[in-house]
């Protein structure tokens, strides 16, 4: 086991560089000048006024190094947490603004990720042994897990929004308000957070009810599964190991679908204007705020990996296979 979760540790070590660097890389490659448009919105008319400026603000940023430089910096920087300034909200630290976005982040992706996954193969389990739920099921996950994040987004502002009025559509609270520990605060929060919540587990759902309901008629029609029923074992037992067998494939799904969740979450945010990361990566992008740019690319690359890590660990402990394959390889 020592030797699986090492040579896990290195490939996500590995594959955290390459992220890294390529997240460094992205913004470097926009056009545009970042130090141009901080002198632009200072309105300063005087030549040698913008000369200083330009100077001291590339030099502050590190602009004035070459590449090489700059990329071994951000390296150092980053191992001190110290992700630099934002260009967008000069001069606030990029981790005060990260702070301040990822609790609405978190909050909307682990319980949409969560609850959808465990909804999704509940519904898909039963509508494999129903004939009028998976009528019912079936093409209801098909028309979810086709759209598209943002379209269903869209959707839900419109029709839960605009035209029946229930749902705020902009915001992660009312303006009017200002974020506290009153009860009245959080219920304004929910309500808010309701909009974008719907649009994530919608569309997850409907792809995990369908994985399992497929992997669950799999499992019934195997030969272990006629074995058990030409032996007299009762069908609630035969379920219940089917449904043993097929949920692992859907623990490995999660893993590789957890990117494209958080995606899906990032692009939704900005549908919503949501204050968490998504909104951050577009202000950043119109901003040309590079630092800003690395700093929540940076935290979603880290968040993604530790998670894929923790089913790494999850499946090891469900599935006795991977166990046992182990033990075999170190014997």
């Amino acid at each position: 086991m020592r030797r699986y979760f090492s040579r896990k540790l290195l490939i996500y070590g590995l594959t955290f560089f390459v992220a890294v660097t390529v997240n460094w890389l992205i913004p470097r490659f926009m056009p545009g000048d970042p130090v141009a448009g901080m002198v632009a919105r200072a309105n300063v008319a005087q030549p040698e006024a913008v000369e200083a400026m330009r100077a001291y603000y590339n030099d502050l940023f590190g602009f004035d190094q070459p590449l090489w430089q700059q990329y071994v910096n951000f390296w150092g920087a980053m191992f001190r947490g110290d992700f630099g300034i934002s260009i967008w909200l000069f001069p606030t630290p990029v981790s005060t603004v990260i702070n301040g976005a990822v609790p609405y982040t978190l909050g909307l992706i682990i319980p949409s990720v969560l609850l959808s996954w465990v909804v999704g193969n509940r519904f898909g389990a039963y509508a494999a042994r129903r004939k009028l739920l998976d009528n019912t099921v079936l093409p209801v996950g098909y028309v979810l897990t086709a759209m598209p994040y943002m379209w269903l987004a869209v959707l839900l502002a419109w029709a839960l929004g605009v035209i029946a009025g229930l749902f705020p559509v902009a915001g992660g609270y009312s303006f009017s308000m200002r974020p506290n520990w009153s009860w009245t605060f959080v219920l304004d929060l929910l309500h808010h957070w309701t909009l974008p919540f719907l649009s994530l587990f919608l569309v997850a759902l409907g792809g995990w009810a369908i994985g399992m309901r497929n992997m669950i008629i799999y499992e019934l029609e195997s030969d272990y599964s006629n074995y058990l029923s030409a032996l007299g074992a009762p069908a609630r037992l035969i379920r219940r190991y089917a449904f043993r067998n097929a949920v692992l494939p859907q623990i490995t799904g999660l893993a590789l679908q957890l990117g494209v969740l958080v995606a899906g979450a990032l692009v939704t945010e900005i549908v919503f204007a949501y204050p968490g990361l998504g909104s951050l990566i577009l202000k950043a992008i119109q901003n040309q705020d590079f630092f800003l740019l690395q700093g929540t690319f940076l935290f979603i690359v880290l968040g993604v990996l530790i998670a894929n890590f923790i089913i790494d660990i999850v499946y090891v402990v469900v599935d006795p296979r991977t166990r046992a394959g182990m033990a075999g390889a170190q014997a």
